[in-house]
């Protein structure tokens, strides 16, 4: 478990998020087939490595690519500089339309995209396919993590898998009691916990919602949360409308998530394994469980600008950040599950792995990993469009008020 020092750094940036931070959008882990109904710019991937040219421009979220400047104990960075002689240049970002804006710019050579960033930057062109054959790692990625909607596209890759995590249903094992296994604690008008709710602040949220009404207004036809119709968005607006006044807070740093459940302002709640095991260590009795329905979640990509200068410096960065001594300190610092199942013997907390499910499929199966919604519906159908990310943007606004 990482320190509350690292924890209260890294919060400290992601609370201005608007979509989870460090995180993906996506369809499920299992989506159906047709692609994603448009046609990427015609890219093509890197040929073979050259000579590493000695600087490396990288685009992340905090807590991706520490160099020893905020814990010295921290330094995943260092190890690439002086194995591959490029020299990194870090810039964080916060939100994933700050880090689409930046990667128009072409003065980055990676980005860590979460998936509601990553079909952006594919169908822009700002990002190009990777060629994992010069990525020796890649190799031992979980297979349930590959060439997945929020990293392919029509069986082409764009990147490479870097961690990934449920947004779980937690609540206070003294308050809510039988043991919650639906999200119908947190969806129902008449839940006994309305007043004690604390919601993920962010326009991706509607996912959660779109999932809850799969299972229980099937006549709606969603089958994938990301992928909604007029009708079926708006069903999943109105229910968001409808949880509002249950609502006591929307919450985009888990710290102040964490506060409000040793507090007791709030009882139930979406949350990340981060943000249980927190509360837990500092003593409340809270749990957290993937609920019937299932749940949304993120899967990150490393991806390659198209414009970039330092292409095999990016590469030789791409297969350090999945190799299992860098994948081992970044999800642990972190708080995710690490794509490479080697990253489990190096871990510290030597719990970490089973803590987060890492190489758990059948657990991976049942999270719908964030993806952009776009027009084109990311489920397959060709005869109606689907609301995109600004449609939910703006949802989002009138469902707070």
């Amino acid at each position: 478990m990482r320190n509350r020092k690292k924890l209260s750094l890294l919060a400290g940036v992601l609370a201005a998020t608007t979509a989870v931070a460090a995180c993906g959008t996506a369809g499920s882990s299992n989506p159906p087939p047709g692609g994603h109904g448009f046609k990427p710019p015609a890219l093509p991937a890197l040929g073979a490595l050259g000579q590493p040219e000695g600087e490396l421009n990288v685009l992340a979220w905090p807590g991706y690519a520490e160099d020893g400047s905020n814990d010295p104990a921290v330094d995943w960075v260092t190890p690439f500089e002086q194995e591959t002689g490029c020299q990194v240049n870090v810039k964080p970002f916060g939100t994933s339309d700050e880090a689409v804006n930046l990667m128009k710019t072409g003065q980055y050579d990676v980005i860590s995209a979460s998936g509601d960033a990553s079909l952006r930057l594919v169908a822009a062109g700002d990002v190009e396919p990777v060629n994992t054959a010069l990525v020796p790692n890649y190799n031992d990625v979980f297979p349930f993590l590959k060439d997945k909607p929020w990293n392919s596209v029509d069986g082409t890759s764009y990147g490479v898998p870097h961690g990934w995590g449920a947004n779980l249903l937690t609540y206070r094992t003294d308050k809510v009691q039988p043991a919650p296994d639906s999200w119908s604690v947190m969806f129902d008008p008449n839940s006994p916990q309305k007043g004690k709710i604390v919601a993920y602040d962010s326009p991706i949220y509607i996912a959660d919602a779109a999932l809850y009404l799969m299972k229980h207004r099937p006549e709606l036809g969603i089958t994938n949360p990301y992928a909604l119709d007029d009708k079926q968005f708006q069903a999943s607006v109105d229910l968001l409308k409808q949880q509002r006044p249950m609502v006591s807070e929307y919450w985009s740093d888990y710290l102040k998530e964490s506060q409000a459940l040793k507090s007791g302002d709030a009882n139930v709640g979406t949350a990340w394994q981060v943000t249980v095991n927190l509360t837990q260590s500092e003593g409340a009795p809270v749990a957290a469980t993937l609920p019937t329905e299932g749940a949304t979640g993120w899967s990150d990509t490393w991806m390659v600008s198209a414009k970039s200068k330092h292409k095999t410096c990016a590469y030789k960065w791409l297969n350090h950040i999945v190799s299992p001594q860098a994948n081992a300190k970044v999800a642990e610092y972190f708080g995710e599950s690490p794509a490479n199942p080697k990253a489990c013997d190096l871990t510290e907390d030597r719990n970490h792995c089973t803590t987060y499910h890492a190489g758990d499929a059948d657990y991976a199966s049942k999270i719908w990993y964030w993806t952009t919604p776009i027009e084109q519906c990311l489920d397959g159908r060709t005869d109606v469009k689907c609301k995109d990310y600004g449609e939910w943007t703006r949802a989002w606004t009138e469902i707070k008020g």
